[in-house]
């Protein structure tokens, strides 16, 4: 469901988990000035149909610092994608692939340990079969994340 379509109520929920989506039930129900049994029902609803699909875990840029990670946008060949998408997830240094529009067909992030790992990786990524070709950017710093 996409989230123009939530009320109110589920979108000030859903903006306060992004926020800190370790913040108790009660602590949401105080923000929203809601009661905790409709913020639990809610959560819940969202969880179930899937709106909320997890939580994560946002690492404090001095933990990452030696995790290189480049932005790649690939070119596929016409009616490739479905198959490089499905080599692609077998990456273990893809951490998100995106469907976007231009001059490319994807753009993927990728995140290794070291530059001669990243350097495999986008190795890797170019010779999947059905990539007409790649461009890639290594991201030196980050100045915003959500």
């Amino acid at each position: 469901m996409p989230i123009h379509l939530l009320d109110d109520t589920d979108r000030a929920l859903i903006d306060l988990l992004r926020a800190d989506a370790r913040l108790p039930l009660s602590e949401l129900a105080r923000r929203m000035g809601v009661s905790r049994s409709t913020v639990q029902d809610r959560l819940s609803r969202l969880e179930g149909r899937g709106v909320i699909a997890g939580y994560t875990v946002r690492l404090n840029e001095q933990m990452t610092e030696r995790d290189v990670r480049a932005h790649v946008f690939l070119k596929i060949v016409p009616k490739a994608q479905d198959e490089v998408v499905a080599q692609a997830k077998k990456l273990k240094e893809l951490l998100s692939l995106y469907t976007i529009s231009g001059e490319f067909d994807l753009a993927a992030i990728l995140r290794a340990e070291t530059t001669a790992a990243l350097d495999q990786a986008l190795d890797a990524l170019g010779r999947l079969k059905g990539v007409e070709r790649t461009q890639s950017a290594v991201i030196l710093s980050t100045k915003v994340e959500r």
